[in-house]
């Protein structure tokens, strides 16, 4: 019998060539195939973190109140003299009042009197004060007359004092006659009245009249002036 001979180690060669070639190319479809499997990595995901809610717009902060309207100013106390008697009909006051200051004069005509002043108040009220304690307290009403009372010498003397028409009011004379010193008050009412005291040195006494008019008046024989008084 022939012995294999060179073809058929030919042959194995070719056969085992054959086999590996195979196995090759199952081992590439295999590793093409897992491949095409796999995902490429994506970027990583990043946690989208929710921005936060916008602040709410602050409140618009109440508006202040509006400052009250003052008030108004009170009315001027209008400058003017006032006279009149008291209650018991034994003495009489005047009053003249001029950039709200008052001056007032309080005389029975034969030894009592006393002058009086101070500030009237907004509201038309006074309080005015004398030597010895004297005090005035009255209310200016309707601008026409004014209500008090003088308190002096223990006394309480409740008056009523109109405003004063022409000729009438509050008159004063101050003079030195015969080397004295002499002041006189006079109180002349509306319907011709006259209530005064003429002072020598400390020595009261009944006035003579005067000239309304003039405020001519003579004292002791010598002619003085009284003049009305203002504040």
């Amino acid at each position: 019998m022939k012995r294999p001979g060179p073809l058929l180690t030919l042959l194995a060669g070719l056969l085992l060539g054959l086999l590996t070639l195979t196995l090759d190319a199952t081992a590439g479809t295999r590793n093409s195939a897992s491949s095409s499997q796999e995902k490429p990595p994506g970027p990583t995901p990043t946690s989208s973190t929710a921005s936060p809610a916008p602040a709410p717009a602050p409140s618009a902060s109440p508006a202040a109140p509006a400052p009250p309207s003052p008030s108004p100013s009170p009315s001027k106390i209008a400058d003017a003299s006032y006279a009149g008697r008291t209650d018991d009909d034994s003495s009489s006051v005047a009053v003249s009042v001029r950039d709200g200051r008052a001056i007032a004069y309080f005389c029975d005509g034969r030894s009592k009197e006393s002058w009086l002043k101070g500030r009237v108040l907004p509201d038309g009220s006074m309080r005015l004060t004398g030597g010895h304690g004297a005090a005035l307290n009255g209310t200016l009403q309707d601008g026409s007359r004014i209500r008090g009372a003088v308190d002096l010498d223990g006394g309480h003397y409740a008056f009523t004092a109109r405003k004063a028409v022409k000729g009438s009011g509050l008159y004063r004379a101050t003079a030195t006659v015969r080397g004295a010193k002499v002041e006189g008050g006079w109180i002349v009412l509306a319907d011709g009245r006259q209530v005064g005291i003429v002072d020598r040195e400390g020595t009261p006494s009944s006035a003579p009249r005067i000239d309304p008019e003039t405020g001519a008046v003579t004292v002791d024989g010598q002619p003085l002036t009284a003049r009305p008084v203002l504040p």
